[in-house]
């Protein structure tokens, strides 16, 4: 895949060259010709992918996906055409995949052609860590991307999605009121846009065996995202055993046993149907499930200033549409997930009071490592100021 990334980077610098070569020699050369180098071009990367499908360590779906997914990174464009590669590690045919369709739709729309939308969903382009450093390339423009993701770009969002830190949604868009505008900020500065917040519900744990409490949860191999090392450090020195994979090897990690337990929203795992696997679910509300439309910077200022405004609304209007399902689908998902045979673990206060030491004896670990003080701080300040808010608001 390394090979893969190199040769799309090389094809890139190539064809910006090859455009910069082409204003210049505009009376002299024609558009035919250009088109032709380009369909060579992409015709040459084909063939390359094409080869690498005998390996055995690629599934073959994955292998034409990248194929079709590359290709199209390079089709033409018409001439003052924006186009606007999205990718999502939402399967097709999901409510996430029809909102940013619906997106996409409106962007078309509202910027009469201008703006063409081009959306790879179910981890074609791979997963958020993929997403992210294919948006830095260039390969890709933008993304809805999980905290994971959003992580990659500034760890302050990390702050919003500590554990057991928020204990129901008012406390948690009350906390995102006040410090998302910090972080859009800090995330512009690095070179990328936010262009609406979601959520997708409470991620819980779903585990081959039950778990309850901590010293259950230790016996399990724990999925974690790949990439992030500070975050599988702080589990092993809590006792866990963390797995760090790429968020689109699960599905066969959970067929071969590398990993039992993932930490997923119902919706989530309902949609993957990891429920195969994993039939049991913690009943306590582990952190929200935070995501957020993302777009580069680089891209967004090729988009007329005068139609951002629109842009900006519509994917505003998909993040709230994705939030307001997943809100109120939450428990309907969870109940088609016990049809499905799935059994829900109960967790007294007291066995929750475990959970909360836990956490609390690993902050101090988080503070200026995981989480730089500058972001932990007032994450924690304003999460105590939203739950105050809360109880007096509940009075």
């Amino acid at each position: 895949m390394q090979k893969e990334q190199n040769r799309m980077k090389l094809h890139q610098k190539e064809n910006r060259k090859q455009g910069a070569a082409s204003n210049k020699l505009r009376g002299r050369k024609s558009k035919t010709a250009s088109r032709k180098r380009k369909n060579l071009s992409a015709a040459a990367l084909c063939s390359s992918l094409l080869a690498s499908c005998s390996l055995p360590v690629l599934s073959r779906w994955l292998c034409f996906a990248a194929i079709f997914f590359s290709i199209s990174a390079f089709a033409t464009q018409a001439a003052g055409e924006v186009v606007v590669k999205v990718a999502t590690l939402a399967p097709q045919g999901s409510e996430w995949y029809s909102a940013l369709q619906e997106m996409g739709a409106e962007w078309q729309k509202v910027s009469n052609g201008l703006i063409v939308f081009r959306l790879y969903p179910g981890g074609v382009a791979g997963d958020d860590m993929d997403i992210v450093r294919k948006m830095r390339l260039g390969i890709l423009d933008a993304g809805l991307l999980t905290v994971s993701g959003l992580s990659r770009i500034d760890r302050g969002v990390l702050g919003l999605e500590l554990p057991l830190a928020y204990s129901d949604y008012t406390e948690l868009d009350c906390a995102l009121e006040k410090i998302g505008p910090q972080l859009e900020r800090h995330m512009e500065a690095k070179g990328f846009i936010v262009l609406g917040w979601s959520d997708a519900g409470w991620a819980h744990f779903f585990t081959e065996s039950p778990v309850r409490t901590p010293d259950d949860m230790r016996k399990l191999k724990m999925f974690v995202w790949e990439g992030d090392s500070q975050y599988t450090e702080l589990w092993r020195k809590a006792g866990f055993n963390p797995v760090p994979l790429p968020a689109t090897e699960i599905a066969t990690a959970l067929q071969t046993g590398l990993v039992n337990a993932v930490t997923i929203n119902a919706q989530g795992i309902l949609l993957l149907q990891w429920y195969r696997q994993l039939k049991y679910m913690t009943d306590f509300k582990w952190a929200a499930f935070l995501g957020g439309i993302v777009i580069s910077k680089s891209t967004w200022e090729k988009i007329p200033a005068a139609i951002r405004p629109a842009v900006r609304q519509a994917a505003a209007k998909a993040a709230q549409r994705l939030r307001a399902f997943s809100r109120s689908t939450e428990q309907s998902d969870i109940e088609t997930l016990k049809k499905n045979g799935v059994k829900v673990v109960s967790v007294d206060e007291e066995t929750l009071n475990e959970w909360r030491r836990l956490i609390e004896s690993v902050l101090p670990q988080v503070r200026g490592s995981y989480l730089p003080v500058e972001s932990f701080d007032p994450a924690m300040k304003v999460r105590d100021q939203c739950r105050r808010q809360t109880g007096e608001a509940g009075k």
